[in-house]
């Protein structure tokens, strides 16, 4: 068990601003900071930090957070990993606790999956530097290609001989089978080694050059292996398999080394492979990832949207180049990343380009022949088109659905703009195409969404609060009922202010002081409100327990709360989905002079605040209690109950005056 002491020292050193800030390009937004949620697809941010309440909260999904449920939530890691992680970056020693079996297992496999491919990288890299195979074969190879020694051990690349073993040294190390082959069912293993059919180990990436792939945090999740010598039996690369730390399609190579440099420029440069990475870094241009050689995927695109909204991307000059520079440009569009393409000279890559330039004469080429996507797209099309008519309309066709995917209405209508001067058509029959494309793609997306809500996390609606509203809602960690009344409103509203300001006086009462989070208590108790939810009835419990101590702090005791539950509820009432800007009055000084007033916070009006919050949840119990009775009567009077009916109407009265009361004081409701 990791002593409070030290928990809270954690918490207090580690700012919020700079955990996210490692993972997720983060832009000022007000008080608070602004950035695209690293845990769900979007294209507009929603993803909130407040660096003054230290907490995140993704408006999007719903996920929100700590430091502390950041690390856990990006690294997929326990809370001691994440609690381990953060006390390095901050220099704090701690003591490890005791884990439950489920958690050691799920912590064992990853850790172990990380040290053995730590133990790999750093066996491939002395292959390469310190033996006689690597240095005639592995060094030669690299050295034939332009690369420097400083960059080789930048990017940490290796080498496997064709008879050294490492699964060997592996053994002799002490590490397990199991993690060193993949098990394709659970994915656990590294798959450094194969298994033949005799149970016999060998080594996957043997007489190959190896590039490790790294975490955003820079551990190694896994590896790819260019062959050197030419052979038809071996493909030319081989990647680890997939895993729960390497999956291929989530990969960017080189986006460790690149992310800071991401940020700084505001732009990524994307090319193909690892080694125009490398010749680009080495010619002076750092934000520079590949796509591995396949396909661009959505996992890829957003990871980059994290950092950047604006990418170039890079591609060979000959026709091949061309129409690998058609895939996947239209889902980046999709999500929001503002597009350039630039094509090299023909016969040129990145590597052949970089190794001929340095990072000045190669940004300047990048500069003069970058070109907007929608703008090269038309081009391109046009020219192969020519003055053939259906080709023409095929080529329009094919612009509109790009055009359509951008979710920026003022980008759509600048590039609509474009292309219809460029193709001679009137702007508005393709505007009006463009929003027919448009409409159609967001009820797919809109029906792509509803299906997956409906197998993964969106409960099913439960009925109408006064035949006039349906309430949809996620469940989040079962947090949340699965539907939320106005009653749970009332109530949730309640525990706000008492995980805000529960510790602020409100009231004098002689000479005793009543607290926001005490008279709120206490009005619930003297009307017999009960809380039918274990989570708020929790929450009103550790308050009663806790809220007598010196400089006992609601906010901050209920933020760090070691229950999962209450610490993401927490998070929730504390940050504001929309911040207000400053709201001033007016204020009459003279006849002839008006000065602007500075209106009271929250915080301020914190006893009329609360006060009205109790009066809203009494009145609108008042109401459920007049609408059960008014659907009792109904099924009295079906049965002729006339007991049952006198005792509903000698009721009514009494819980009508009190609704009049209520809306009375509550000042802006209509009693009918």
């Amino acid at each position: 068990m990791i002593p409070r002491e030290t928990i809270n020292r954690i918490y207090e050193a580690a700012k919020i601003e700079e955990v996210v800030g490692r993972y997720v390009n983060l832009k000022k937004r007000g008080a608070n900071l602004l950035g695209l949620c690293p845990f769900h697809n979007e294209k507009t941010g929603s993803f909130t930090v407040s660096p003054s309440k230290g907490i995140y909260k993704c408006f999007g999904c719903s996920k929100a957070g700590g430091p502390v449920q950041f690390i856990m939530e990006i690294e997929q890691c326990s809370y001691i990993e994440a609690i381990r992680m953060l006390a390095q970056i901050y220099h704090i020693t701690i003591e490890e606790r005791q884990l439950t079996p489920e958690e050691q297992q799920k912590q064992d496999d990853r850790e172990s999956m990380f040290v053995v491919n730590d133990f790999a990288n750093k066996w491939f890299q002395s292959q390469l530097f310190d033996t006689q195979e690597g240095s005639a074969v592995g060094m030669a190879y690299l050295r034939q290609r332009g690369i420097r020694e400083d960059i080789i051990r930048k990017f940490q690349l290796g080498y496997s001989p064709e008879r050294a073993k490492l699964w060997e040294e592996a053994k002799k190390a002490g590490y397990q089978d199991t993690y060193l082959v993949n098990n394709p069912d659970t994915q656990i293993g590294t798959g450094v080694c194969l298994k033949d059919e005799q149970g016999r180990l060998f080594d996957r990436f043997r007489g190959r050059v190896i590039f490790p792939f790294f975490s955003v945090s820079g551990k190694v999740t896994g590896f790819a292996g260019r062959l050197i010598k030419q052979s038809d039996k071996a493909g030319k690369y081989v990647n680890s398999p997939t895993s729960i730390l390497y999956e291929k399609k989530h990969e960017l190579y080189g986006f460790y080394q690149a992310k800071q440099a991401i940020k700084r420029e505001d732009c990524c440069y994307l090319v193909e492979g690892q080694l125009d990475v490398i010749q680009l870094v080495q010619s002076g241009i750092e934000n520079v990832v590949a796509s591995g050689g396949t396909a661009l995927t959505f996992p890829q695109i957003r990871l980059i949207h994290r950092f950047t909204e604006n990418v170039t991307i890079l591609y060979d000059g000959d026709s091949a180049g061309i129409k690998a520079a058609l895939r996947g440009l239209d889902m980046m569009l999709e999500e929001g990343v503002n597009v350039k393409v630039v094509l090299l000279p023909e016969g040129e890559d990145p590597d052949s380009f970089a190794r001929k330039h340095d990072a000045t004469e190669v940004l300047a080429y990048i500069q003069q022949h970058q070109t907007d996507f929608i703008r090269f797209k038309t081009q391109l099309l046009s020219a192969e088109a020519g003055n053939d008519p259906m080709k023409r309309a095929d080529m329009i066709a094919q612009i509109v659905i790009s055009i359509a995917t951008i979710p920026d209405v003022v980008k759509r209508q600048i590039h609509t703009k474009d292309c219809a001067t460029f193709l001679h058509i009137q702007e508005d029959v393709l505007m009006h195409k463009i929003n027919e494309v448009r409409k159609n793609y967001i009820e797919e997306q809109k029906k792509k969404r509803q299906n997956e809500e409906r197998i993964t996390n969106v409960s099913e609606a439960i009925g109408t609060i006064k035949d006039t509203e349906k309430i949809l809602a996620k469940s989040i960690s079962n947090v949340l009922s699965p539907a939320t009344s106005i009653k749970e409103l009332n109530i949730r509203n309640l525990l706000q202010v008492i995980i805000r300001y529960g510790e602020k006086p409100i009231f004098q009462n002689g000479d005793t002081t009543i607290r926001a989070g005490e008279y709120i208590i206490q009005e619930l108790r003297n009307d017999n409100i009960e809380l039918e939810n274990p989570l708020y009835q929790l929450i009103l419990d550790e308050y009663i327990a806790h809220y007598k101590e010196d400089n006992w702090v609601a906010a901050n005791y209920f933020q760090y709360h070691p229950n999962g539950e209450v610490n993401l509820f927490s998070m929730e009432m504390l940050i504001d989905k929309y911040q207000l800007s400053r709201m001033y009055g007016k204020q009459v000084v003279s006849e002839n002079v008006v000065k602007e007033v500075e209106l009271p916070s929250e915080a301020d009006n914190l006893p009329e605040l609360t006060q009205r919050l109790l009066l809203e949840l009494k009145f609108t119990i008042v109401n459920e209690r007049i609408d059960a009775l008014q659907s009792m009567l109904q099924e009295a009077q079906q049965r002729d109950d006339w007991e049952l009916i006198r005792t509903i109407l000698a009721q009514q009265p009494l819980l009508n005056d009190i609704r009049q009361q209520l809306g009375k004081a509550l000042g802006n409701r209509v009693i009918v």
